[in-house]
């Protein structure tokens, strides 16, 4: 399944909730159930966003509905990033029918950096 980054900055309202109940966040993730699209994982983050939260979607239709949830749950802005695999970006080649394998189902492989040795030298 695809692989989607949420990345959301809490509004007025939200910051009001979560001091209210500073489990919130965890508890809406739990508690959020959207056919097809599932949060994996969740951080509170510094820096441009207040959360980040990788999530599995079937398509971009249920991380959207994911999204909307979490969104009215917590009360926070959600910017929605869908997530490339590296080993899937260094495999496309010239043909145009290769383009589609970055938009595919993300592999079981691992996730890695190119080695150096991978790259072609100029």
């Amino acid at each position: 399944m695809p692989l989607y980054f949420l990345m959301g900055n809490i509004t007025e309202n939200g910051q009001r909730r979560l001091r209210a109940n500073p489990d919130l966040v965890v508890e809406s993730v739990r508690d959020c159930e959207c056919e097809g699209a599932e949060i994996l994982t969740q951080y509170a983050v510094l820096g441009r966003f207040d959360f980040v939260m990788l999530a599995e979607a079937d398509d971009n239709d249920a991380v959207a509905r994911l999204s909307l949830e979490m969104s009215y749950r917590v009360g926070m802005h959600i910017e929605t990033l869908p997530a490339i695999a590296l080993g899937q970006l260094t495999d496309l080649g010239d043909d145009d029918e290769d383009l589609d394998v970055a938009y595919a189902e993300q592999s079981d492989g691992e996730w890695r950096l190119p080695d150096s040795g991978d790259a072609e030298q100029p």
